[in-house]
């Protein structure tokens, strides 16, 4: 079986969550090293098996959720290497595509309380259970369409995202979305490997108040994949306020 899992407002135990992933899913376990790191994941073994036309034809929604993608692992090791930011109380993540969940098993693992979100529900499903086998604990999760932004989603001291930048239409929503969470002084961090809609995700920052901050390049090399994956720091422009 393949078909879409029970909404988020369904939740399942942990324990129920993996015996019905492995049920529902024909299941694959992989060991992954993020810098000194081990940690093991739950995915679907072959996303192809997941393609829905019905979904396709609804809203050319494809399962690029169900494959752990090197921009994850680039962003996850990035977050383990960077400082939590310097304030009062636990510093709040939210992540926007959050998949399988690498990144935010990364963040909750650096001391971030983090917000996972996706649009597909079996995502969010995925990621709570391979947090609570990595680090026995959950991950807050909500299912989150860009297209009808949650106007509720705000002040997070990191936004982060990873190699979601997949199809043009997507630029100006992720921009949209980082400007309306991301707090004043906040930082937004994505990785991406050149996908069709970066240039114009980066021209369009500023009619969102944003801007580069900085940038860090780096390379994957694994097998036969051998990506360049940028990892772009945004910050709000000086003198902007938050809407």
């Amino acid at each position: 079986m393949n078909g879409p899992g029970p909404r988020e407002d369904t939740r399942e135990s942990p324990t129920e969550l993996r015996r019905n992933l492995t049920r529902q899913f024909v299941t694959a376990t992989d060991t992954v090293t993020v810098n000194d790191w081990a940690v093991e994941l739950l995915r679907p073994r072959n996303s192809d098996d997941l393609i829905s036309e019905a979904d396709f034809v609804k809203d050319d929604r494809l399962p690029y959720w169900a494959d752990l993608w090197p921009s994850s692992r680039i962003l996850a090791a990035y977050l383990l290497d960077t400082p939590l930011p310097v304030g009062a109380g636990r510093p709040k993540l939210l992540e926007l595509g959050c998949g399988l969940g690498l990144v935010t098993l990364a963040a909750m693992r650096t001391g971030y309380d983090v917000l996972a979100t996706d649009y597909y529900d079996d995502a969010l499903r995925f990621t709570r259970a391979n947090a609570t086998h990595a680090l026995r604990r959950e991950p807050a999760t909500r299912h989150v369409d860009w297209r009808s932004f949650p106007h509720d989603l705000r002040a997070y001291d990191r936004v982060v995202a990873a190699d979601v930048l997949y199809e043009k239409t997507y630029a100006p929503l992720l921009s949209a979305a980082i400007a309306q969470t991301l707090t004043a002084d906040g930082e937004a961090i994505i990785a991406d490997p050149g996908r069709v809609a970066a240039p114009e995700f980066l021209a369009g920052l500023a009619a969102d108040g944003l801007t580069v901050a900085g940038t860090d390049v780096r390379a994957f090399d694994e097998g036969v994949i051998h990506q360049t994956i940028t990892v772009y720091r945004l910050r709000r422009t000086a003198g902007r306020d938050v809407e």
